[in-house]
Formats: structure tokens, C-alpha cells, sequence
């Protein structure tokens, strides 16, 4: 069986870093409710946010990284590495799962407000603490803003197979991730949640955007660069993200949604998140088309200053989540204890960035110092 694939050359698209530490931003201020920082999220103006653009990025590096090793070195290393990430994957969730369980009850308590133990779905661990934490290191239950990590952690699980198979038929593969997610879709298969419900990220679904990000790396990106540099295209795409901002815009503004045909605002409000309505992909796609058609791999201004923050927050993406997450919960009860006006949430979310990046910068440094050094 011979591999059917041209991975692209070696050097880091800083693009893709760039653009992950902007998802991991956008997801830690969206996950601040009721504040102007989330209107700094792209949500707010379009289908997709920073989950999708997270999920996409991550089936694209993993390839990247994975498919090139497992090219090179054969499907058991590239598995067995894989396996590793999982794990380093699981154990992070596991580490930030029960500090974000403890300080949520901690706090609550702490600072008189109860109501933060049912919103932050965490109010059984008073009663059935060992059943809790055990339904929590099955990944079946998930506070509220745990969701991506678990996800992420069965899309990594399940990959070492489906990129042996990619990198021999990766349009099959590709074609059998779309079949799968309108067969989810229509049959509405999830995975079930603890104590009840399902998984607020559908994996079945889900698994569409990360297959999609692998396909691109394995040829998809050649195949379909007509696309890119096409001006109807070009043209198509800013005309859907326009009527894709103001579909969105008006569940927030009542005078825009009473001009909007009822059946029409319906259609796409609320926003399918759990099951990823097709409406949050082609949006991403046409916001990656976008972005891949005004700012080329080798622009240098990818690599000035002003972008350097972002760019390490996205090289060092697992611990900056994780930090981003659990400080959300911070900002959170911050704001919930103090005058929460305009200025206390710039001083909060500032303050979270700059904690986020801190932790980037500090990964990095780690990474090189404990490098062994090749004696000369």
C-alpha cells in the first residue's frame, strides 16, 4: 500500500501559531460572560469563533507534525508519539479539571455566592465527591469551559488510524468525515454527559473541521488554490461574511432583527454550536480563504514585534489554555466581587493576557534551557 501524499516543506508557518494564540485569546475572552470583552471575540460578528478556528488548527499542525513522522518513521512511531500527546493532553485536563473544581467551591463559598457552584456546573461535587471526580476523568463531565480539551483529547485519541488511512486515501477519508457528520447531524449521535445531556462539543460533528485542517496539509490545499486566488470566490466569501455579521448582530439589536424576515433570523439564530451547523463551517472557510489570500506564508510581518505575543501564546498553546481557562473563571468572580465597570474588565482582561503570555514566553525559555547541549 503505497502513501498518496505531498506534505508541504518543513519550515513553521508562523500563520498558524499567529492565528491559534488569537483563538486561545478569543476563547478566554468569551468565556468572561456579560462584559465588553466579549465583543473583542469574533463571535459576536459571525458564526464561527474561536473554538472552530482552534479545532481546525489543531487537525492542521498534528498533521503536520505526525503525518510528516509517521511518512518518515513509519506508522508505530508516529502512533506511539501520538499517544504521548494524548496523554500529555489527558494529564493536563485532569490537572486543570480538578484545581478548576476546587477553586470554583473554594471561592463560592468563600465569597458568599452560592449561585457560582450551579452555573459553573459543579454543585454535585458537595454531594457525590467521589462519583464526580470520577465521571470527570472519564471526560463525561465538564464544569462549564471544559469542553474544548475533552474534545480535543478524542480527536488526538482517535487520529493515529485515521492519518495511516489519510495519508494513503485522504480524500475517502475526507469524504467519509462529511458523511459522518450529516449522519450525526440527522441521527443526532453524541456522546453522553454526566449527570445527563451530551457533550456541548459533538464529537461526531466536530471531528469534521480537524479532519478538514489534516486534508488540507496532505494535498486539499493544492488541490483547491484555484479557489484562493480567484476574485468571484473572493468576492462570494466577503459577501457571505457580511450577511454571516449581520445575521449575528441582530440577536444582539433589536431594530436590525425586526427588518430581518422571521424564518431567515431563525434559521441561524441560535447558532448551532453543539452539532457545528454547516453555516460555522463555510464561514471558517471563507475567513481561512481570506486570510490565506492577504497575508502570504512569507509576509514579514508576521515576524514584527507587535505580532510576537500572539504568535508565542499559539507556539505554546496547551499550557496558554489552560491558563486562559482557569483565568476566565478568576476574571469571573472578580468581576463579580468588585465594581464591575468598563474599566475593571480592561484592567481584568489585560491582566489575563498578560498572564497568558507570560506563561508562553516562560514555556519557551523552559523548552531551550532544558535542550541538552551538544559539546562542540
Amino acid at each position: 500500500m503505497t502513501v498518496n501524499v505531498a506534505l508541504p516543506p518543513s519550515p513553521r508557518d508562523l500563520r498558524l501559531d499567529l492565528f491559534r494564540g488569537l483563538a486561545n485569546w478569543a476563547i478566554f475572552f468569551g468565556h468572561i460572560p456579560n462584559t465588553a470583552l466579549n465583543w473583542l471575540t469574533t463571535r459576536n460578528y459571525g458564526f464561527s469563533d474561536g473554538a472552530d478556528l482552534f479545532v481546525f488548527i489543531s487537525g492542521y499542525t498534528a498533521t503536520l507534525v505526525y503525518g510528516r513522522m509517521m511518512f518518515d518513521r513509519g506508522f508505530s512511531i508516529g502512533a506511539t508519539r501520538l499517544f504521548r500527546r494524548v496523554w500529555q493532553l489527558y494529564v493536563a485536563h485532569v490537572l486543570l479539571f480538578v484545581f478548576y473544581m476546587t477553586s470554583v467551591h473554594y471561592l463560592a463559598h468563600k465569597f458568599d455566592i452560592p449561585h457560582l457552584m450551579d452555573e459553573f456546573n459543579v454543585a454535585r461535587l458537595m454531594d457525590y465527591p467521589v462519583e464526580t471526580m470520577t465521571h470527570g476523568l472519564l471526560l463525561k463531565l465538564k464544569p462549564l469551559n471544559l469542553d474544548v480539551l475533552p474534545l480535543y483529547i478524542v480527536l488526538m485519541g482517535i487520529f493515529p488510524p485515521v492519518l495511516w488511512l489519510m495519508l494513503r486515501y485522504k480524500n475517502s477519508v475526507m469524504l467519509g468525515s462529511a458523511l459522518l457528520y450529516f449522519a450525526a447531524r440527522h441521527y443526532g449521535w453524541n456522546f453522553s454527559s454526566y449527570p445527563g445531556g451530551v457533550w456541548y462539543f459533538n464529537p461526531f460533528t466536530w471531528q469534521l473541521l480537524f479532519v478538514l485542517g489534516a486534508w488540507l496539509v496532505l494535498g486539499g490545499a493544492t488541490r483547491f488554490a484555484f479557489l484562493v486566488q480567484s476574485r468571484l470566490v473572493l468576492a462570494l466569501s466577503i459577501v457571505y461574511l457580511l450577511f454571516a455579521l449581520v445575521m449575528t448582530l441582530a440577536a444582539e439589536i433589536t431594530l436590525l432583527q425586526s427588518i430581518i424576515p422571521k424564518d431567515l433570523f431563525e434559521a441561524f439564530n441560535p447558532n448551532d454550536k453543539t452539532n457545528l451547523a454547516l453555516y460555522r463551517v463555510l464561514h471558517l472557510a471563507c475567513l481561512v480563504l481570506l486570510v490565506v489570500r492577504l497575508i502570504p506564508v512569507d509576509w514579514p510581518g508576521l515576524r514584527q514585534p507587535i505580532f510576537r505575543p500572539l504568535v508565542k501564546c499559539g507556539q505554546q498553546s496547551l499550557e496558554v489554555f489552560c491558563v486562559g481557562v482557569f483565568l476566565s473563571f478568576i476574571a469571573h468572580v472578580v468581576l463579580e466581587t468588585l465594581p464591575s465597570g468598563f474599566i475593571s474588565q480592561v484592567l481584568v482582561g489585560t491582566s489575563g493576557l498578560a498572564i497568558m503570555t507570560g506563561v508562553a514566553y516562560y514555556r519557551s525559555w523552559s523548552k531551550r534551557v532544558d535542550k541538552p547541549i551538544t559539546a562542540s
